[in-house]
């Protein structure tokens, strides 16, 4: 049998790191726009759904950040402000979609690690952040987790 008479292997489903990977990548995306134009939650979120392939996104993920981060702004706002070199008003909006979205699950998803929380977000802003805004969410966060998951960063590392 030749390669070209096999039947086309089904690509794989991707994992649910991959598919959380995606979630947070549409969801600072989703939440960038929300800040900038103020457009309904629900019409952001219609929108992604149908200009996205969600069958490589936790979808159930996205909603919740999507819908969670506005919802708890005021406190993840007052929870990021004291980690910050300078106001609120002045972060660049897609590095504060990141560390709001940073802090929400810092905040509310104790089943996903700091760590992990960090990394994620430093990879969303060297993706989607100014040239070295990596660095600053880095710093930011680096901050917030100790005083958001005190005693996860205190435990000694496995």
């Amino acid at each position: 049998m030749s390669d070209h008479d096999k039947p086309a292997a089904k690509p794989a489903k991707p994992n649910k790191i991959a598919m959380r990977r995606q979630a947070r990548s549409l969801a600072v995306q989703a939440l960038y726009s929300w800040h900038m134009a103020g457009q309904a939650l629900n019409e952001i979120e219609a929108q992604f759904r149908t200009d996205n392939d969600f069958s490589v996104v936790d979808g159930a993920y996205f909603h919740e950040i999507l819908h969670g981060v506005p919802r708890l702004k005021a406190e993840l706002d007052e929870a990021v402000q004291p980690c910050l070199d300078r106001p609120l008003e002045e972060v660049d909006p897609v590095e504060l979609a990141i560390l709001r979205l940073s802090a929400y699950e810092l905040r509310n998803r104790v089943d996903v690690p700091y760590r992990v929380v960090i990394n994620e977000g430093i990879e969303l802003a060297k993706v989607y952040g100014a040239t070295d805004g990596h660095k600053f969410v880095n710093g930011v966060l680096d901050k917030l987790a100790p005083r958001l998951r005190g005693a996860e960063v205190r435990a000694p590392r496995s």
